[in-house]
């Protein structure tokens, strides 16, 4: 596996898991919306975050929750534009990442210094996205998704939802460093577009996709495949995260994404001890 991406000049260190904060601008998230509603807002949790061991902080402002309203490239830049130039501005040596489906936005936070796009429907949504990721040459994230944000679960259905997704990586792969794009992180989106069964089998399957010889994050954070199995909310579902979040270590995951950053830090730790038992 490619042990380091070039995030911006500097090495990232993908061969010891790290762990993706989320910083969510959107007001209609499943979990955390509306929670920031100032700049104070903004900066307290970001610092949070990185005391607590976050690597990377990844910002988004568009809900991805199954039916969510999908707002426009202008809209959504709108909402990040002064966050991000405020974020690079008071975090200069932070590694930080937009969540976006639109080109243009993510030529915009390129701009502004931001290191990592993660786009949650792997080029699908904006025919540009991939083309616009080989001139930028910045690292990003390829996340599979079927269907949209507001059809994804509307009876999502797979002969076989690990070799499907697989096929997805290869082909979304091959274009993109066919376009010069080396920094690739693969996340088998969990929850997009998937059954509780669905999730679970590419949870199992994980280790499989190590055959890409990409870091690869999972985003399990207070999901539906948490609190459908425990009985929980969201607002009750770390506890669960925090399991999901250490099998997924087991199996091969080199990034966790996740709104409870001390407790994902914490599973990091448990499992680096003992791979040197």
């Amino acid at each position: 596996m490619r042990n380091y991406l070039n995030v911006g000049g500097k090495l990232l260190d993908c061969s010891k898991p790290l762990v993706m904060g989320i910083l969510n601008l959107s007001t209609d998230s499943f979990y955390d919306g509306g929670r920031i509603n100032s700049e104070k807002d903004l900066l307290n949790h970001t610092v949070k975050m990185i005391q607590e061991g976050a690597a990377i902080i990844d910002t988004g402002a568009q809900s991805t929750r199954p039916g969510a309203r999908l707002i426009s490239a202008d809209d959504e830049w709108k909402l990040l534009s002064h966050p991000l130039s405020l974020l690079r501005r008071e975090f200069p040596d932070a590694i930080l990442s937009v969540d976006t489906f639109h080109a243009t936005v993510a030529e915009n936070a390129a701009g502004e210094g931001i290191d990592i796009i993660n786009d949650v429907s792997g080029g699908n949504m904006d025919e540009r996205m991939l083309e616009k990721i080989g001139r930028l040459k910045i690292p990003y994230v390829l996340m599979h998704m079927k269907g949209t944000p507001q059809t994804m679960q509307q009876n999502p259905f797979y002969e076989d939802v690990t070799r499907e997704v697989m096929r997805f990586f290869s082909a979304a792969i091959l274009k993109l460093t066919s376009l010069g794009v080396s920094d690739i992180i693969i996340d088998p989106g969990f929850g997009f577009g998937k059954t509780l069964e669905h999730n679970y089998d590419l949870l199992s399957n994980l280790e499989k996709f190590k055959i890409f010889e990409r870091p690869i994050l999972t985003g399990f954070s207070r999901k539906s495949m948490v609190n459908k199995v425990t009985g929980t909310t969201a607002e009750h579902g770390l506890n669960g995260t925090t399991v999901l979040n250490t099998l997924a270590l087991q199996n091969g995951a080199n990034i966790l994404r996740v709104h409870d950053v001390k407790e994902a830090v914490e599973a990091t730790k448990i499992i680096a001890r003992i791979s040197k038992s």
